[in-house]
């Protein structure tokens, strides 16, 4: 309940600022010249499915499950799409999901050209939220083969819970970057869910153009704005790890231990207190170091932290920082805007840390082989990074090379997930950077 209240709070400010959704008007009504994706039936040629993670279930009747596909690894998950009444009838589609990390309900098909779409256009839909508590939504478009774009609903979606029926209006730029193609596009729209909720959409279409009633990001500075982690899965924690750090280092600073080595990322920072805790304390407890690493941040979550006092108060002799993979992952960021935000939060240390060192590593691999996609992305965000280094405070090193095989496969024995290390993961980045780290700590302070 407090989190919904949360929500509401932070809904309400968007509706002063004018950008809150307002009640749905009739099907498609004041929106023209468009192109109605789902008005009671699918536009012909397209077809509605159901989406859990590993798997698509057509939408043929009155209702599909995702159930018995779920079932061997998600025993006690369930996804479901139903026809529902919002004007009379079957004319809306409702998505229920319970304890699982994908679901959604996709409008897909044959090509439809959205180029007329994207400069001044909209797409929209009527929206209602019946339950959101646990969970969250996101809003995808198709931005050509094998591209989709999204937005996050999770704040506002959660706010809207139990207010009826909602038209929700977004720019189509909200959807598109430099170099997206348009003109053929076989996945048009879809409503993704996470955790548990039910929600319904009817009256779903693109307008040339149209008056936005929804914000989005835009994804050129999003990576440098600083921003807390407001998804589905973080809202009851991610707060409350930035307070409990916080304290863990007024209370190191009030017992005369100030740190003297300050870790700073995401998720794999924040595996030092899980997996790499035996390396940590070989390593670094000595140090009275610091882990300051949270699950999911991208480099806007980082900034926000820093920003919030998470270095302020100390002085280390280093600081180590690796972080922007998530926004390869999450998000699908261009190399050159997470450099961007990696470089903004460097020059924020800068200002808050002047005289403490800091080792910027290489975005760690992932994915299996050197082809695979997010590999080939953070590789190219890797080559960019050398040119933040100085040499005099900003020192940077690539250690993924420990992490490789010969042929550049990453093995799950090392990162079992492709991406987060087990225990003799940490182990390879502690013995891979201890001569580099044992440098910078002798060196005297700036």
């Amino acid at each position: 309940m407090k989190h919904r209240s949360a929500a509401m709070a932070l809904f309400a400010a968007c509706a002063l600022a004018g950008c809150a959704t307002g009640p749905a008007p009739a099907a498609n009504a004041g929106l023209a010249d468009g192109i109605a994706l789902f008005d009671t039936e699918p536009r012909q040629g397209l077809h509605v499915v159901a989406l859990a993670p590993d798997s698509e279930h057509p939408l043929t009747g009155g209702a599909t499950s995702a159930r018995a596909a779920l079932a061997p690894m998600f025993p006690h998950s369930d996804i479901t799409l139903s026809r529902a009444p919002k004007n009379g009838g079957g004319d809306a589609l409702t998505l229920r999901w319970t304890d699982i990390w994908k679901s959604g309900v996709r409008l897909q098909g044959a090509p439809l050209d959205l180029r007329p779409y994207v400069a001044q256009g909209v797409v929209y839909f009527d929206l209602k939220v019946d339950e959101l508590d646990k969970g969250g939504i996101v809003f995808k478009v198709g931005c050509g083969p094998d591209c989709e774009r999204q937005v996050s609903y999770v704040v506002p979606g959660r706010a809207a819970e139990g207010q009826g029926w909602r038209r929700t209006i977004l720019s189509m730029r909200c959807f598109a970057r430099d170099g997206d193609d348009f003109s053929a596009v076989a996945r048009p729209f879809a409503l993704e869910g996470t955790g548990s909720g039910a929600v319904s959409i009817a009256n779903v279409a693109f307008a040339r153009d149209g008056k936005p009633n929804t914000p989005c990001p835009d994804w050129r500075t999003v990576a440098v704005t600083p921003e807390p982690l407001n998804e589905s899965w973080s809202l009851d924690w991610w707060l409350a790890r930035h307070r409990q750090k916080l304290d863990d280092k007024a209370r190191m600073v009030a017992a005369g231990r100030s740190p003297q080595l300050v870790f700073i990322g995401d998720s794999i920072t924040q595996g030092w207190e899980k997996e790499g805790a035996p390396i940590w304390q070989q390593y670094y407890a000595r140090h009275d170091a610091l882990a300051l690493g949270f699950g999911g941040d991208r480099t806007e979550n980082v900034l926000w932290r820093l920003q919030h006092g998470e270095v302020d108060g100390i002085a280390p002799k280093v600081a180590v920082l690796m972080f922007g993979t998530n926004n390869t992952g999450l998000r699908g960021d261009f190399p050159a805007i997470t450099v961007a935000g990696i470089k903004r939060n460097l020059e924020e240390l800068q200002q808050r840390l002047p005289r403490t060192r800091i080792l910027l590593l290489a975005v760690f691999p992932r994915d299996a082989t050197v082809d695979g996609g997010a590999r080939k992305t953070n590789a190219q965000i890797n080559a960019l990074l050398p040119a933040l280094a100085d040499n005099r405070q900003v020192f940077f090193l690539n250690l993924n090379a420990a992490f490789l095989g010969p042929d550049g496969t990453l093995s799950k024995q090392v990162m079992p997930d492709l991406l987060h290390p087990n225990e003799r993961g940490y182990a390879i980045w502690a013995r891979a950077m201890q001569p580099q780290l044992e440098r910078l700590m002798s060196m005297p302070p700036l």
